[in-house]
């Protein structure tokens, strides 16, 4: 069973209290909680959003924070750790009480675990996952299409499905115990002449930051201020679950995806206990909003009733804090036409910018790519003033873009094709497509990425703007 070190149990002490988790020690001004502006909480009947309404009184209770990363997700504790090896500190702003540490898992290939080995925390989580040998493909009658190994296709090749939670606390306990501020809605943006950014959290805390990281999600507030379009729904939805054998899980450590008419699914072991599964499906409308497990549980067995026992049984298994319908969407990046991912001193990482389908499993990996990239490259500009810093966020928009930007449509394409409906298309691609023409190792190539570990360095404060 995968559990939680003593050192991550020892991180719930200080996660959950979270309300005193203001500041760092290595802050000189701690934060304010006068109130410099009045929170108007008027709900629009149209559009369901919060008012804020601004009385300036003062200036005087304005926090200033070198480098604010916006979001506790992978992306946002990636980048603090990833900044915090190379000797610079950064303060996370997460709009939740505690580390949003539910829902299931998520595999990780290769450059996943190269990212997660250069920040130091690679090793702390193999211990915890089983490694994936390889993937079967089969028909939704039970029939065995097309299976691989792995080590076959890729010598290199490293697959590991991980649980979020643990993930996540496993990236938190690198950081101080107060770097990362919960309870701490952003709701409002401003630059100001001096180029810093004014950051308006919801509980009326000013703060100004010379750097703003956007790692705030797939609805990323940061990226709406930057002029991003909303994610774009592709058409499918998913039901996730993570099943609990108390006894030991049955499956061999392979990723094991069924495919149907417009109708797929997946299971693949986690640990010797746990085991994720999904249920891809199309929708043309995301219809209402379901969140009672027992529903969810029932609607997703409906669409699966006449496959495999085990899925059917999996999803018996499956403890109702774990499972979850969600809609795939995504964002592409069109070259002269999508903003960049910097306006001046603010960044995006991870989904904030570059949103995807979960299709080639690449959401996180390239999210973790993103905070080692961008980490670097500011750690390298941080003694060089404010345009460097500028120069350095730039210059990872243009090394990201080549990169982020096939694999989302990709990732789309791949799942599209995956959903049809069509019976002749289907039994073509079971019959021919699948069993004689797929090969897996050009599918992976994508998983190819270089990564040196992080080194400090002596530096550890954004120089000053005038």
């Amino acid at each position: 069973m995968a559990i939680a070190s003593p050192s991550l149990l020892s991180l719930n002490s200080h996660v959950s209290s979270a309300s005193s988790l203001h500041r760092s020690p290595h802050r000189a001004k701690p934060f304010s909680r006068r109130k410099s502006w009045l929170l108007v909480r008027a709900r629009n009947k149209k559009t369901n959003s919060l008012s804020v309404i601004e009385a300036k009184i003062s200036t005087d209770d304005v926090s200033e924070e070198d480098i604010v990363i916006v979001g506790a997700g992978i992306a946002g504790l990636a980048t603090a750790v990833s900044l915090q090896r190379l000797g610079v500190r950064s303060l996370v702003l997460e709009q939740a009480e505690s580390l949003r540490t539910g829902g299931t898992s998520l595999t990780l290939f290769k450059n996943g675990w190269r990212v997660l080995d250069a920040i130091g925390v690679g090793s702390d989580l193999r211990s915890q996952f089983l490694e994936i040998q390889g993937m079967v493909v089969k028909s939704d009658d039970g029939r065995e299409l097309r299976s691989f190994t792995f080590k076959d296709e890729d010598e290199s090749q490293e697959v590991r499905a991980v649980e979020r939670k643990i993930l996540l606390e496993t990236l938190a306990i690198k950081l101080p115990s107060a770097a990362v501020q919960f309870s701490s809605g952003l709701a409002r943006m401003e630059r100001r002449e001096n180029g810093k950014m004014l950051l308006e959290l919801v509980d009326g805390t000013r703060l100004l930051a010379k750097i703003v990281i956007g790692c705030d999600g797939i609805r990323s507030p940061v990226a709406k201020w930057m002029g991003f379009s909303e994610p774009r729904y592709v058409g499918h939805c998913a039901f996730r679950g993570l099943g609990f054998y108390e006894n030991g899980q049955p499956f061999e450590p392979r990723v094991n995806y069924v495919y149907g008419r417009g109708l797929r699914a997946g299971y693949v072991p986690v640990s010797p206990t746990k085991v994720y599964w999904f249920i891809c499906f199309n929708s043309p409308s995301l219809g209402p909003k379901t969140i009672d497990p027992s529903v969810l549980k029932k609607q997703a067995k409906e669409l699966v009733k006449n496959w495999p026992s085990e899925l059917l049984n999996l999803i018996d298994l499956t403890p109702d804090e774990t499972i979850s319908k969600t809609p795939l969407v995504d964002r592409w990046l069109w070259p002269a036409i999508s903003p960049p991912p910097s306006t001046g001193t603010t960044v995006l990482v991870g989904d904030a910018w570059h949103p995807m389908t979960p299709n080639l499993g690449q959401g996180a990996c390239c999210a973790l790519e993103d905070a080692v990239v961008l980490a670097r490259k500011l750690a390298n500009a941080i003694n060089s003033g404010p345009t460097s810093v500028e120069d350095a966020m730039k210059s990872y928009g243009i090394e990201r873009w080549p990169r982020v930007f096939p694999l989302t449509v990709r990732a789309n394409l791949v799942g599209s094709l995956l959903q049809w409906e069509n019976p002749v298309v289907c039994s073509v691609r079971n019959n021919v497509v699948i069993p004689k023409l797929v090969r897996l190792g050009p599918i992976l190539e994508h998983t190819n990425f270089e990564c040196e570990p992080s080194l400090k360095r002596q530096t550890s404060e954004v120089p000053k703007q005038q």
